[in-house]
């Protein structure tokens, strides 16, 4: 028997296997409703009479309204590292209406064995790349960034099976020899041997920390020989922030 009080609502925003398992664990007695913006990830979470998936994007301008219809009465930010825009647009939303809002991140990787770089911008105005084999590891969204070097480098890149991904890896210069549609995880052995079938000689990622992979490609590297650069998390000033599930349980019943 469901206990939940159909007065509170929590707004968990997904897309990352670390929201799949806090709704998971909120499933049976808390009113959650998780936004993601694609099809393919609504496969992460349960299906429970408690757990609505809503599945798109939000504009700022929609947030507050989306916000006051769905009544929600809490927000846990459990969206990709890399998913800047709408953390801020919750954090500005949620501000307004005086809604609580937590952002819960996976924990950074701390090694220095890698090459750490602040930004795309600070990457790609380097020589890092030049007369390399680099495989990408980036999104397809930043793979534009990366056109002028096809012709000073050997690029390929690792993207997510979608027609969205494919057609602007496409556009970026790549051929479909240097491409490969994968959804993660992606295991050690699968990883070494895409490195070593593509003669890769430099790995670029972003530190999504050990939900994302970036612990398989640190090992890999190792082994390897390969140098890995990282695109640092981008820094948003969050109101509130975690990365214990823990605290992210607690600041759910607290609020809902």
């Amino acid at each position: 028997m469901s206990n939940v009080n159909s007065t509170r609502r929590l707004w968990l925003i997904g897309g990352t296997t670390e929201s799949a398992v806090i709704a998971s664990a909120i499933s049976c007695n808390i009113s959650c409703l998780v936004s993601v913006t694609t099809v393919s990830a609504r496969s992460l979470y349960p299906f429970t009479p408690n757990l609505q998936v809503w599945i798109g994007t939000l504009k700022p301008q929609e947030l507050e309204e989306f916000l006051l219809l769905q009544n929600i009465t809490a927000v846990l930010d459990a969206s990709h590292p890399y998913a800047v825009e709408i953390s801020l647009n919750a954090i500005s939303a949620t501000q307004k209406l005086k809604i609580p809002y937590l952002r819960y991140e996976r924990p950074a990787i701390d090694d220095s064995s890698v090459i750490n770089v602040a930004s795309f911008d600070t990457l790609l105005s380097s020589d890092y790349l030049r007369s390399n084999r680099v495989l990408l590891t980036i999104g397809y969204r930043a793979l534009p960034l990366f056109q002028p070097w096809q012709a000073k480098a050997t690029l390929f890149a690792r993207i997510l099976p979608s027609a969205k991904s494919l057609d602007t890896a496409l556009n970026s210069g790549f051929t479909a020899d240097r491409l490969i549609c994968m959804r993660p995880p992606i295991s050690v052995a699968l990883e070494r041997s895409l490195w070593q079938q593509w003669g890769i000689s430099l790995v670029v990622s972003k530190a999504s920390g050990t939900a994302g992979g970036e612990d398989v490609k640190r090992l890999v590297a190792q082994q390897l020989n390969i140098p890995l650069i990282l695109v640092d998390r981008p820094m948003v000033n969050y109101p509130q922030q975690t990365n214990d599930v823990t605290v992210a349980l607690e600041f759910i019943k607290l609020n809902c």
